[in-house]
């Protein structure tokens, strides 16, 4: 076995995990693989994969049972995603961020909201995590939508930018400012939001260099009305809930980085087996095992501290915001670094879109800037050994 190999036999799994993994990573190889480069091509919303991925029934994993989930591990649902990212990355980032919108509702949610909501999700459903605006990207104290209470119900007014999901969600989980606080900390606030709410509408959608079969949209609210029960705790809660939502969810993204770098990886270490340059495979030669060494050192040390997060997280640990940012950062500066590597590997071959390495090395440049740049990321890990 080599490094990988016993990595991945490493992983902490029950029987059950064990067993789905094992139909997940062949619905990867037999199914998503084989649609990337089409998905890829024409930008369309992979439907079908959706689909053959509810056939399975992985949005239950994350749902607790009492709302018709079959609720998993953590470490499971991170190696479903890097298995599902490894074959389609666009595929990838649609069934993660079901997890990263859902899990405010779950651990914040009314029993009610509960109740009425995550079925619909555990029965394959798409959901949305709406924070991003035009003016507020990585400082989210700066954004403008707004809930103004009306009575029994709140309305919603203002927009969202480079939404997953936006266009085809069927839940969204929405932030904004509560218009009776006047702190802009204080005042952010999450209401849930349903599919079909008049006044919600998609003002487009993005045209990306990677990922381009996942939708990425512009929604505007425009006087959207929805009851005061949708409301996620309670008026000014919003910040406490992001903060704890997204130590859950860039685990998630390092999981979904580390699948399109090991995609790569392999794809590289096949390629330079097989090719020949002055009689010699390109394997042989002492630079490009440097390469080699310093890609397989840095990924397999990474993979390491992402199972060890996944571990953490299962025991009840809580106080894991600065591993998880060193995860995010780390896992997907190597994601880009990997990416590029292989493509020199391929040589000219690489730049051309016949091999995959070149649809990988575009999609993995976005797990850099979301869920928080990794310029933020270094703050947040340099800050940290602050003396107070």
């Amino acid at each position: 076995m080599n490094i990988f190999e016993r990595l991945d036999a490493s992983i902490e799994l029950s029987d059950d995990e064990k067993q789905l993994l094992d139909s997940v990573r062949a619905l990867a190889r037999s199914e998503l693989m084989v649609r990337a480069e089409h998905y890829d091509k024409t930008g369309e919303f992979p439907w079908e994969n959706v689909k053959a991925i509810n056939n399975l029934g992985l949005n239950a994993m994350f749902i607790p049972e009492e709302y018709g989930g079959a609720k998993l591990s953590y470490t499971a649902y991170l190696e479903c995603v890097r298995e599902i990212a490894k074959a389609c990355a666009s595929t990838g980032i649609i069934w993660a961020t079901n997890f990263h919108a859902i899990k405010p509702l779950i651990d914040f949610g009314s029993d009610e909201q509960k109740q009425r909501l995550l079925p619909r999700i555990a029965e394959g459903g798409l959901a949305a995590l709406a924070i991003t605006e035009p003016d507020a990207g990585s400082d989210a104290t700066g954004m403008r939508t707004r809930f103004t209470p009306d009575g029994d119900d709140i309305v919603i007014d203002g927009g969202k930018t480079f939404i997953t999901n936006g266009d085809v969600a069927d839940v969204y989980v929405l932030f904004g400012k509560w218009s009776e606080i006047e702190d802009p900390k204080k005042a952010i606030s999450v209401v849930i939001l349903e599919k079909g709410t008049p006044g919600l509408s998609v003002v487009r959608t993005e045209q990306k260099m990677g990922h381009r079969a996942s939708s990425t949209a512009t929604i505007s609210f425009d006087g959207c009305r929805v009851p005061r029960a949708n409301l996620l705790r309670n008026p000014g809660d919003g910040l406490n809930i992001l903060f704890s939502s997204l130590n859950k969810s860039r685990p998630s993204v390092a999981a979904h980085a580390l699948g399109i770098a090991r995609a790569a990886f392999e794809d590289g270490v096949e390629y330079i087996n097989q090719r020949k340059q002055s009689g010699r495979k390109i394997i042989e030669f002492q630079g490009i095992q440097f390469m080699l060494a310093d890609m397989a050192t840095d990924l397999a040390m990474c993979e390491s501290w992402l199972w060890r997060l996944g571990k953490l997280v299962d025991s009840g640990g809580t106080d894991f915001s600065i591993d998880a940012s060193m995860l995010k950062m780390r896992a997907t500066d190597i994601a880009m670094r990997i990416t590029t590597d292989v493509v020199q590997l391929f040589g000219g071959y690489g730049y051309c879109q016949d091999f995959r390495v070149e649809r990988l090395m575009r999609d993995a440049k976005i797990t850099q800037i979301w869920e928080g740049t990794n310029q933020v990321h270094r703050q947040l890990i340099g800050r940290s050994f602050l003396t107070k």
